[in-house]
């Protein structure tokens, strides 16, 4: 086997771990959280079926790497919850210490390349990046309704988070900006979510 071949090979047995990191978010059946590498492959298809909804500028199969791309970083990093106020502060050195080891396993110039499209999907700055953190942001949203509000409930997510958390929709797929407003409130009705001015009124009381 070539030296070439050999850090390709180590690469793929190395993001095999990925499937070892567990997100908050549930599965649709409630059963288990999913793991990082389980939601990357859901955000792929996502962008292959949802691929009408992106702006004329996006580059789909840019942006189908991103998705499976963008979590690497958690092998070494974790995953961090993206309503853990302490966990976020530290969680770009964190990553980026990793993009450096687990990209850096493959030949220079694979390597590099596909770092600088994770890094891209970061800054999300560009047409293809917003599409594909768009979708990012679209995934447990879609699971948080279909389970129930899952991961809403075990941490006393509100109304005000999820739609800050929601924001980048509206850039990355426009139209599908309705979509996330009419969840939104479809679980506040069905009472998976709470909703600001319920909090208000709650803690007016108290």
């Amino acid at each position: 086997m070539n030296c070439r071949l050999s850090q390709q090979i180590q690469f793929i047995i190395e993001i095999d771990k990925l499937k070892g990191i567990l997100r908050q978010t549930r599965l649709i059946d409630n059963s288990r959280p999913e793991n990082s590498a389980e939601h990357s492959w859901h955000l792929a298809l996502m962008a292959i079926i949802l691929a009408e909804y992106a702006p004329s500028q996006v580059d789909l199969g840019r942006a189908i790497t991103m998705v499976l791309l963008h979590d690497l970083v958690e092998i070494d990093a974790g995953d961090t919850f993206c309503y853990d106020v302490q966990g976020n502060q530290d969680k770009a050195i964190r990553e980026e210490k990793a993009a450096t080891r687990i990209f850096g396993m493959l030949p220079e110039d694979q390597g590099q390349s596909l770092r600088e499209i994770w890094a891209e999907f970061e800054a999300a700055a560009t047409p293809t990046a917003q599409f594909a953190v768009a979708l990012d942001r679209l995934q447990p949203l879609l699971l948080n309704q279909q389970n129930q509000g899952g991961t809403w409930q075990l941490h006393g997510i509100t109304q005000d988070q999820v739609m800050q958390r929601m924001a980048p929709v509206q850039d990355g797929t426009p139209q599908l900006w309705a979509l996330v407003e009419q969840i939104v409130a479809d679980c506040i009705k069905a009472g998976y979510l709470q909703s600001a001015r319920s909090l208000s009124t709650n803690t007016q009381v108290d």
